[in-house]
């Protein structure tokens, strides 16, 4: 990664203001990977800028990244009145820290929302799960146009989601509702990262998935390849799929249950392993959500791939701008 370039600054030791129009930055902080884009008058992210999630020194990664971004533009610091942060869970949005699982640095909890002001002194900062950023998103822009009660759920390295209820998102008590990768599903018994056992999380994410067709003797490595695998029809492969697709037919059925939903939209980059996990996924729910008030109820793909996350933190951003 390159050295920020250097700004003017201010008397005060700020970057100079001028009369430059205000910007809004969205970041998006996820398990493998750090994103983050300068936001269109419409809400969407511009280009971002990605770089690996790092094992240590992470706020100074994503300090650099943030400043990249905004260099890269030719803005100055304050020109910067609004920043929005999707992140991986859990998360405080009271506090403003964030603990996400698969970040040890900041697995006891690191407070984002002050650093991130600290480097853009004169911006709101808006921090919200990443599932219910992709929920916002797909809401706004994507698959869950035009319905009230929506469940968003993104299927990658762990599992997220996040939940809308009356056209407004729900963020619960700490900022995590909607965390739908820890629901327990029957017959699962791996412990999770998160302390519990059983979460779908343990059967259907894209590592968990990979893990389990290796512990019973698939040769390949990655969850593109278990995807493969499956399209070339290796029971292995087909079986792994098969079982994540279930469990996460049976999350999914639950919270329509609960929460009287529409539409759930399924994201994130495990979700386009193909049939072999959305065939039993919906036959899954074909087969569990039979109440009434269900009858309407429908599983769909993201519309938005990659680029959904950072677009809810811009829509969040854009809001508060």
């Amino acid at each position: 990664m390159t050295a920020p370039r250097t700004r003017p600054t201010s008397a005060a030791g700020r970057p100079a203001r001028g009369t430059r129009e205000s910007q809004v930055v969205a970041l998006d902080i996820g398990g493998t990977k750090f994103s983050a884009a300068l936001v269109g008058d419409d809400g969407r992210p511009g280009n971002p800028v990605v770089v690996p999630t790092p094992t240590e020194n992470v706020w100074a990664a994503c300090e650099e990244l943030l400043l990249t971004v905004v260099a890269d533009a030719d803005v100055e610091i304050d020109d910067v009145t609004a920043v929005g942060i999707a992140s991986a869970g859990p998360v405080d949005t009271v506090a403003g820290t964030v603990g996400p699982i698969n970040i040890a640095e900041w697995y006891d909890g690191f407070g984002i929302v002050d650093a991130v002001r600290g480097l853009f002194p004169s911006a709101t900062v808006d921090l919200a799960l990443d599932g219910a950023c992709a929920a916002l998103a797909e809401h706004r822009f994507g698959a869950a146009r035009g319905h009230d009660n929506v469940l968003g759920m993104v299927v990658s390295t762990g599992i997220g989601g996040g939940v809308i209820l009356g056209g407004r998102p729900v963020s619960g008590r700490s900022g995590n509702a909607g965390h739908v990768g820890h629901i327990v599903v029957p017959g699962s018994v791996d412990p999770c990262t998160c302390g519990g056992v059983g979460c779908v999380e343990t059967v259907a994410s894209g590592p968990n998935a990979v893990r389990w067709a290796r512990e019973n003797g698939w040769a390949g490595e990655t969850g593109v390849e278990l995807a493969n695998s499956a399209r070339e029809g290796d029971s292995l492969a087909v079986a792994a799929l098969q079982r994540a697709g279930v469990a996460l037919g049976q999350a999914i059925s639950s919270a329509a249950a609960l929460l009287d939903l529409d539409v759930a939209v399924v994201g994130g980059g495990f979700s386009a392993a193909g049939d072999a996990l959305w065939n039993p996924l919906q036959e899954t729910v074909a087969l569990h959500a039979r109440l009434g008030f269900l009858t309407d109820f429908t599983v769909v793909p993201a519309e938005l791939g990659g680029i959904g996350t950072l677009t809810g933190a811009a829509v969040l951003a854009h809001g508060a701008a």
